[in-house]
């Protein structure tokens, strides 16, 4: 039986998720801004990434405790056109940074005394949109932020290596979600199942990977 911590676990792939783990046993700290999941194995916690208050009650609830996985699922998507689309501004760049990249960062920090206490794992969700090799002229934002994301994700991994952590970055898959839309190739609960999966095989000699939810390297 695992600890195990899901940001946005309100809906889509990380509430799937949070319900895959307890349902197989595992101890689920199911965080989100709003929503939390409750259920048996499950520890709902209000959790906004970009609220100091927020993070360090977090670290508080975690004193003492060793987790075994963190998973850094909370994110927004903030315009899907090109580089005329009005919905794509200062705001949405903050709004969209804050959330997707320190506030991957700053939850990191926030569990690394209970990360170390069990030589746990940190998972980072991030997307193939995120690969500079597969960049399109749209949706830059995003893109921008899971670039950023990934990359965050390998740093992490090369200094946190020594201390037992290891850490890597995962594409969930183009999936039916609010933000995926209705016409996306695979069902939350597939997407899950994979990731699960890739979290179990993560360990030292794979740390720094940046993965497709079923197991594809992606090129970054």
């Amino acid at each position: 039986m695992a600890l195990v911590l899901v940001t946005g676990s309100n809906r889509g792939v990380g509430l799937e998720m949070a319900r895959q783990f307890a349902a197989r046993g595992d101890r689920v700290i199911a965080c989100a801004r709003a929503g939390a999941p409750e259920g048996e194995g499950l520890e709902p916690v209000r959790l906004d990434v970009t609220e100091a208050g927020d993070l360090s009650a977090l670290a508080g609830r975690l004193e003492g405790r060793a987790l075994d996985l963190l998973v850094c699922n909370a994110g927004v998507l903030k315009g899907r056109g090109g580089v005329e689309d009005p919905s794509m501004d200062a705001a949405a760049f903050a709004e969209t940074f804050a959330v997707n990249v320190t506030g991957v960062f700053m939850t990191v920090r926030a569990c690394l005394p209970a990360l170390r206490r069990a030589k746990g794992k940190v998972a980072v969700i991030s997307s193939q949109m995120g690969s500079t090799e597969r960049a399109k002229g749209s949706a830059y934002i995003y893109r921008a932020s899971k670039a950023a994301a990934t990359n965050l994700a390998v740093c992490l991994s090369k200094e946190l290596e020594a201390e037992g952590i290891a850490v890597a970055a995962y594409h969930p898959g183009w999936v039916r979600t609010d933000m995926g839309g209705s016409g996306a190739d695979i069902s939350a609960g597939e997407s899950a199942a994979g990731l699960l999966a890739r979290f179990d095989e993560l360990n030292l000699s794979t740390t720094g990977a940046f993965r497709f939810y079923s197991g594809e390297a992606i090129p970054f």
